[in-house]
Parts: structure tokens; sequence; C-alpha cells
């Protein structure tokens, strides 16, 4: 019964670009027709339960089978397959690469909804399930010069990863409106490159602070390998520590963190960020961001990759933020920007793949390289992108118009 329904489903889905499948009993079936642009991709189903299980839930289905080595790549590869799914489906347009049934889609909200109290302990555990697997991995996949683990940012003639992050983090300095000796707080730090780039350039004091005691070692290390470990400081710290202690900020920068917080911790969060923030302070968040309104996080993401992290809708976000007297003076909408980065990131890994494998397994590797081609897509085809929103807490605070924006 499941074939014939994947079958229908797969007619649907499929239009523009060619999809092959060879079914476990030996048949085979073809959908969509060649189009200049879109993938040509050729599957194997090595058992009878694989459309089954892509029908129940799609993409936590068609991963799970995937990572087992249940479902084969004959021809191309996980990216070439999720690109071909989502580019016949953008979200742009109404598409949708096939909601979980009906019983997934209420197992999954209930789930959902318990992960998203995300409480200190839940806070912690939670970041060290992604981040502290190992430096290792990290080292082969980002820019080597900046470690930024976040959307860059591609102006015009950047063309390598490097150039692009740096472009970002240079983007950022420019809406923190930076002034000499300021104390600057970076909420997830990461391995620090946004600190060292900002204590480096901008001769300003930076306290980073980040739960993963794997970024924070790094970060130690790299401020002192860049000269500034006296202008650079990194704290096993949660936010919520941070503000109960009663110390303020000239500026707070928080890049590819909010998306952790959780949807319940929201006017937590700001409401932490005003406390923290001078009163003549600037604010810039840096994070993913749902198109639409509010949603929920796919079983699959919950499960391998983020578990407690949401991503926000810029509704949920302002609405969240407003209550605390934040006046967001600036934000930008970055389409495109993150597809070319998780790009860049999914080649370093298929180029680095054997000493990958070797760090860990293969079903690792495949989990990994599937989660990097469904987060590259959705920014080319789904519903999600990212936000900078810029606050202060004095309407005063920056120059009345956007020029200082604009610079080297």
């Amino acid at each position: 019964m499941s074939k014939p329904l994947l079958d229908r489903f797969l007619s649907r889905a499929v239009k523009q670009g060619r999809l092959g499948i060879v079914f476990s009993d030996g048949s085979v079936s073809t959908y969509g027709t060649s189009a200049e642009g879109f993938p040509e991709i050729v599957l194997r189903f090595t058992d009878a339960k694989v459309p089954r299980d892509i029908l129940m839930d799609p993409r936590l289905g068609a991963a799970e089978a995937f990572i087992d080595g249940r479902l084969l790549i004959e021809e191309g590869d996980v990216m070439g397959l999720v690109s071909l799914l989502r580019s016949n489906n953008p979200w742009d347009k109404g598409g949708d690469i096939g909601p979980p049934s009906t019983l997934k889609r209420l197992i999954n909200k209930a789930s959902f909804a318990a992960e998203q109290i995300n409480n200190h302990v839940g806070s912690k555990k939670n970041v060290a399930h992604h981040y502290d697997i190992g430096n290792d991995l990290y080292a082969l996949m980002l820019d080597n010069e900046h470690w930024q683990y976040s959307c860059a940012y591609w102006p015009e003639g950047v063309t390598t990863l490097a150039g692009a992050q740096e472009a970002k983090l240079k983007h950022i300095a420019r809406k923190l409106h930076l002034s000499a000796g300021q104390e600057v707080l970076d909420i997830g730090c990461g391995w620090g490159g946004m600190a060292i780039h900002l204590a480096k350039h901008h001769d300003v004091h930076v306290t980073g602070i980040t739960l993963s005691e794997e970024q924070a070692a790094l970060a130690r290390q790299r401020a002192r390998d860049a000269g500034v470990a006296d202008k650079v400081t990194i704290l096993l710290e949660d936010y919520r520590d941070t503000a109960a202690s009663g110390r303020r900020f000239d500026r707070i920068v928080s890049v590819g963190m909010f998306e952790h917080v959780g949807r319940a911790q929201f006017e937590t969060f700001f409401q932490a960020c005003a406390q923290i923030l001078a009163d003549d302070g600037v604010m810039l968040l840096h994070t993913i961001g749902r198109f639409g309104g509010p949603g929920t996080t796919d079983a699959f993401t919950r499960k391998y990759v983020f578990p407690g992290g949401y991503i926000p809708a810029l509704s949920e976000t302002v609405a969240a933020s407003e209550k605390f007297r934040l006046i967001a003076t600036d934000v930008e909408t970055l389409r495109l920007h993150y597809a070319k980065t998780i790009r860049q990131w999914y080649a370093n890994c298929m180029e680095h793949r054997e000493k990958i494998v070797a760090l860990y397994d293969e079903k690792f590797f495949r989990m990994w390289t599937f989660y990097l081609a469904g987060a590259a897509t959705v920014f080319e085809h789904g519903g999600m992108g990212n936000y900078q929103i810029q606050y202060v807490r004095n309407r005063n605070a920056l120059p009345i118009t956007r020029d200082y924006l604009i610079g080297s």
C-alpha cells in the first residue's frame, strides 16, 4: 500500500528535474522531466519499509533511511536530492515538500512544546549536544580565520568563505557603532571570532559568554594567539546569570544564539538584555528566522541537530522585545546569504569526508551532510532567512540617518 501512495506523492512533488527510484523488489519508477538547473537523482531502497517511513514523515523518514543506509543515492548526492524536492516546491509559491502524517504531527507538536521549556540545565545540555561534539569537525568545515558557525555576508565581489565571514563581522561592527574603550557583551560567542575581531579592530573590551566547554577553551586560546587576550574575556556562563550579576555593557552582540533560546524563553532573553544594556547602549541580534508566522521545529532537527531550538518568526521576536522598551532601530533580512554559506560548509565536508568518517563513522557523516543539505536548501527555496535587528534603549543613541552603516 505504501508504494502506490509514495508514487502519487512523488508524481506531485517532482515536476522539473528527474528522480529515479529502484525499489527493494527490483521495480523502477521515474518522476519529473529533465530541466535546466534541476538535478537528476537516482535512489535505491534496500527494504520495503522505506516508502512507508517517508510517507509518515517525509523529512525524518527519508533522513533516517539515508542515515541507516536503507536509502542509497546511486546517482547524485544528498544536496542534489533535497534541492530537487525543495526547488519543485518553493515556499514563495506556497510549496511544501510534504508535512508529516496527522499522528506524527501531533506527536511532534507535543514533544516540541515539552522541549521548549529550555531551563538552565536543559540549555547547557542542548548546547553540548551540538557544539561539544569536538572542535576537529568544525576545523574541517568552517573558515580557518574566524571560525564562524553562522550566516556569512556576501557583498558583490566576495567569493570565498573567509572573505564573506570577514564581511559579516565588519557589517555587524558598523551596526554596533563602536567607540574605543567600550565594554561589549557577546552572547553565544562561539569560538571567539566576533570577540577577537572587535577587540583587534575597534579597541574595545569584549566579554564572550557560551555554554559550550569546547568552544570556551578554544576561544580563549584563539584570543591568546591573536594577541588580544587582555581585551577578550571568555566565560562559561548563561545569559540569565549575566543579567542577575548586575553587570552592564555599552554594546551587546548576539549571533546565531537566539535560535537556541526556545520560544518559552524569548521574553526572558530580552528582559535580560534590557537589564544588561547601558542606557545609551546598542544591541545587534543576528538570528535565523521564519518568513511566515510562528511554527514548530521539525522532528529531524529536534532529534539530531538542535534539541530545544526554535527558529523564530520576525513577529515573535519583535513582540517579545518590545515588552521591555527595546527600540528596533534597524531590521535587515538576509535572504540568500546563509544558503551560500552552508553550501561552502557542505563542500568542505565532502572534501574532508574520509577525515570526518575517521573521527566519527559513516552514519554520522550521512546525518551531518543531510542536515547541511536540508539547511542550505531551506534558505534557497523554503521559508527561512536571517534577520539582523538593531536595538537601543534611548532613541538618541545612534545617528538619525543610516549613513554610518556605509563604509569599509
